[in-house]
C-alpha cells in the first residue's frame, strides 16, 4: 500500500549509510576524542554545516511554520533572535573555545569549565552533567515525537511504534561512526533538507497562484504581514522577549558549540562561519514561507495539528515515492539534531560521571566502549520521555533550549571573558539557571497578558549569580588571608 514511500526512504538510508561507512573507513575511530570532537580535525565545510544542521531539527518543518501559520509574520522574530544570536556564537564563542579547549586538553563543556575554573571537588563536573541529562533528554525526546507524528502521517503507524522506529534509526550510526560520522551526514542532510525546504513552498505557492493568493489569504484570516505591526509597548515587549528568549540560548548549546571544537584550524572559522550562516538564513526564511503559503492553502481548513501543516501540504501535491523522499528532510532534520545530542550527553556519562568518578585511568578504549554504551542508556530515557509527553515539539524544544541556555551560556561567556570569576560562581550559574529555567513555565507571571520565556530569568540570573558568589568569595579569600597574615 505503501510501497513508493517505503521506496523513497529505503533509497534514503541507504544513502545515508554509504556515507556512514565511508567516513569510518576515511578515518576510523580508535579514540574517545576522535569519538567525542573528530580528533580536531574536521574541514571549515564539515564544521559548518555540522554547526547548523545538527541544530534545527524537525522544528524548522513543523514547530516553526506553526507558529507562523497560526500567529502570521510577528512571529519571524524567533528567526530573527535565532540568526542575529548564531552570528554573535560564531564572533564571540567559536574562535576563543576551539583554542580554550585545546589548550585545556577539555573535549566536553565540563572538563573545559573544570579545567579553566581550577576546580578540583568534580562539582561542575556533576552539576554539568545533571542539567545536561535532563533537558537533553527532554530535547532528544522532541525529535522522537516528531518522528512518531511523520511516521503515523506518512505510513499511518502507531505514534509510539514511531516513536520506537526513531531511536532505533539514530542509535547505530551514532554507536559506530561517533563525531566525523556524524558531521559528514549532517553535510549531506544539511544540504538536502535546505534544497526541499526551498522548494516546496516556492511550487506550492505557484500553484496557488502566487504571492499575492498568500497575502490576501493572510489578510482574510486577520493576520498581519509585517513584523512590527505597531509600536504599542505589548507589541514590543512580544518582540523582544520572543527573539531573546530564543536567540540567548545558543551560547550554551553543548551539541552546537562542541562543533567549533573539532574544527581543524582556528583560521578556518571566518569560513565555515558565512557557510553555516548563509544556509540558516535561508532556511529559516524558507520555513517562515512554508508556514504563510499554509495559511493559503488551508483556507477550508488545516490539520488539526498545527505541526503538521508542512506533511499534508506535501502529501496533498506530489506523487507517493517523491513524497517519501521530500519528508526523508524531516527526517533527515530530526536525526541530525538527535544525534548529535546524544552524542554529547554519552560523552558527558563517559567523561564527567565514569571517568571522573568512577574510574580516572581508564584507557581510551574503554572510554569509547562507555560512550557507545552511553548511548544506548540516553536513548532509552529519551524514548521513556517521548513516550509519555503530551506536550507540543515547540514546547519541548523551547523548554530544553532554554534549560541548557540558561544553566551553561553565561558561564561560557564569563569563562572565556573574564578572569574574576571562580569555581564557586560556576556552581551558583549552572544550578540557578538550570532550576529557574526549569521552573518558570510553572509560575503564574506575566506581563502585558504575556508570558516571559523562560530563558530570559534563567539566563540572566545565572550570570547575575556567577558574579555575584564569585566576587563574595574572593573577598571572603582576601579577608581571611589577610586576617591570618595579621595573625602570623
Amino acid at each position: 500500500m505503501y510501497i513508493w514511500e517505503l521506496t523513497a526512504v529505503a533509497i534514503y538510508f541507504i544513502i545515508l549509510l554509504g556515507i556512514g561507512f565511508l567516513s569510518i573507513y576515511r578515518r576510523r575511530q580508535l579514540t574517545a576524542s576522535d569519538f567525542i570532537i573528530g580528533g580536531r580535525g574536521l574541514n571549515y565545510w564539515l564544521t559548518a554545516l555540522a554547526a547548523h544542521a545538527s541544530d534545527m531539527s524537525s522544528w524548522l518543518f513543523m514547530g516553526y511554520p506553526a507558529v507562523i501559520y497560526a500567529n502570521g509574520l510577528i512571529d519571524i522574530w524567533t528567526a530573527i533572535g535565532l540568526i542575529i544570536f548564531m552570528y554573535l556564537n560564531w564572533q564571540l564563542v567559536a574562535p576563543k573555545i576551539r583554542v580554550a579547549t585545546e589548550q585545556y586538553n577539555s573535549m566536553t563543556f565540563s572538563s573545559f569549565f573544570e579545567n579553566r575554573l581550577l576546580d578540583t571537588t568534580g562539582r561542575i563536573r556533576i552539576f554539568t552533567a545533571l542539567m545536561a541529562l535532563v533537558f537533553y533528554t527532554i530535547y532528544i525526546s522532541a525529535g522522537l515525537v516528531g518522528l512518531g507524528l511523520l511516521l503515523n502521517t506518512l505510513f499511518a503507524i502507531p505514534e509510539h511504534w514511531g516513536i520506537l522506529i526513531g531511536i532505533l534509526v539514530v542509535i547505530p550510526y551514532v554507536f559506530i561512526g561517533g563525531y566525523t560520522t556524524l558531521a559528514w551526514i549532517d553535510l549531506f542532510q544539511g544540504m538536502f533538507l535546505m534544497c526541499v525546504i526551498i522548494f516546496v513552498p516556492l511550487w506550492i505557492m505557484d500553484k496557488l497562484g502566487g504571492w499575492h493568493v498568500v497575502t490576501a489569504a493572510v489578510h482574510a484570516k486577520n493576520l498581519s504581514l509585517s513584523a512590527i505591526p505597531n509600536f504599542e509597548p505589548k507589541t514590543i515587549f512580544h518582540i523582544l522577549t520572543v527573539a531573546m528568549g530564543w536567540g540567548l540560548g545558543y551560547f550554551g548549546q553543548p551539541h552546537i558549540v562542541t562543533k567549533f571544537m573539532g574544527i581543524r584550524k582556528v583560521s578556518d572559522i571566518g569560513k565555515s562561519k558565512w557557510i553555516g550562516m548563509s544556509w540558516m538564513v535561508i532556511s529559516l526564511t524558507a520555513a517562515t514561507i512554508v508556514g504563510l503559503v499554509a495559511i493559503a492553502f488551508f483556507q477550508k481548513g488545516g490539520p488539526t495539528d498545527n505541526e503538521q501543516i508542512f506533511i499534508e501540504m506535501v502529501r496533498k501535491n506530489f506523487h507517493p515515492f517523491i513524497i517519501g523522499f521530500f519528508l526523508c528532510a524531516v527526517i533527515a532534520a530530526t536525526i541530525n539534531a538527535m544525534s548529535s545530542q546524544v552524542l554529547v550527553l554519552s560523552s558527558s556519562i563517559t567523561e564527567d560521571f565514569y571517568k571522573r568518578l568512577f574510574r580516572p585511568k581508564s584507557s581510551s578504549k574503554e572510554l569509547l566502549l562507555v560512550s557507545r554504551l552511553g548511548v544506548i542508556v540516553v536513548s532509552v530515557i529519551a524514548f521513556i520521555i517521548a513516550f509519555t509527553t503530551t506536550s507540543s515539539i515547540y514546547g519541548l524544544v523551547l523548554y530544553a533550549w532554554s534549560g541548557l541556555g540558561s544553566a551553561f551560556g553565561p558561564l561560557v561567556l564569563l569563562s572565556l571573558y573574564s578572569r574574576k570569576i571562580n569555581r564557586y560562581g560556576a556552581w551558583a550559574g549552572i544550578l540557578t539557571g538550570g532550576i529557574v529555567a526549569g521552573i518558570w513555565p510553572r509560575l503564574p507571571i506575566k506581563v502585558f497578558s504575556q508570558t516571559i520565556p523562560p530563558l530570559l530569568p534563567g539566563f540572566i540570573l545565572s550570570f547575575l549569580m556567577i558574579i555575584i558568589v564569585s566576587k563574595l568569595m574572593h573577598s571572603r579569600a582576601h579577608i581571611k588571608n589577610h586576617k591570618n597574615t595579621h595573625l602570623s
